[in-house]
């Protein structure tokens, strides 16, 4: 690639060599869409931020859309994979596997530089139902649901319905305040608070 075929103001990048045109917009995009929001985020930033030229982009994911939906593809899938090696990793015991799920999720909230589950933000950003974003992340949700069902059955519990989604209601809501307070705002409550409600659940 020439210097002179960049976008004004950009110019490759130190490891240009070593990466396609397509992972190097797919990292930087994904990146991007993390820190700053999806709608935030044009194709001309990606492109600048990636040093490749719009024609690349464009080689590689047939529109902006198709490149929100495989982030987010990956994104949920590498999720899904550290969650579930935490999931092996507490044993058989179902209590213990619900708990390294919220643990889990509570070393998310320590992350520097966390800023809330990018599914969830990006469901704000796309309500209509057939934009292929908005499948992926109802797509994602759903199996994060049926997974956390799975183990919540497999507890003496009274109601594994409401446990499962008063969990997924706590979970999104330390995310969520965690995007105004900070980590010792509401979110510092999130473990004791799923304690609290996993203990009222559970038969005595």
């Amino acid at each position: 690639m020439k210097e002179e075929d960049l976008p004004a103001g950009c110019g490759e990048v130190a490891d240009a060599p070593r990466k396609t045109a397509a992972t190097r917009i797919f990292e930087t995009a994904l990146e991007l869409f993390y820190q700053r929001g999806i709608r935030a985020v044009g194709v001309d930033e990606i492109v600048c931020q990636a040093g490749v030229t719009k024609p690349s982009l464009y080689r590689s994911f047939e529109s902006k859309d198709a490149l929100v939906a495989a982030c987010l593809e990956t994104f949920a899938a590498e999720g899904m994979a550290e969650l579930d090696a935490d999931i092996e990793a507490a044993g058989a015991c179902p209590l213990a596997k619900l708990r390294a799920i919220l643990a889990h999720m509570a070393a998310e909230l320590e992350e520097p530089g966390f800023r809330g589950c990018l599914m969830s933000n990006a469901a704000v950003e796309f309500r209509d139902e057939g934009h292929p974003g908005r499948l992926v992340i109802e797509s994602c949700k759903a199996k994060f649901r049926d997974r956390l069902h799975g183990i919540v059955g497999a507890l003496d519990a009274e109601d594994p319905d409401g446990l499962t989604d008063g969990l997924i209601l706590l979970i999104e809501g330390a995310w969520s305040t965690h995007m105004v307070f900070g980590q010792r705002g509401p979110a510092n409550a999130f473990v004791l608070t799923a304690e609290r409600l996993i203990s009222a659940h559970l038969r005595k």
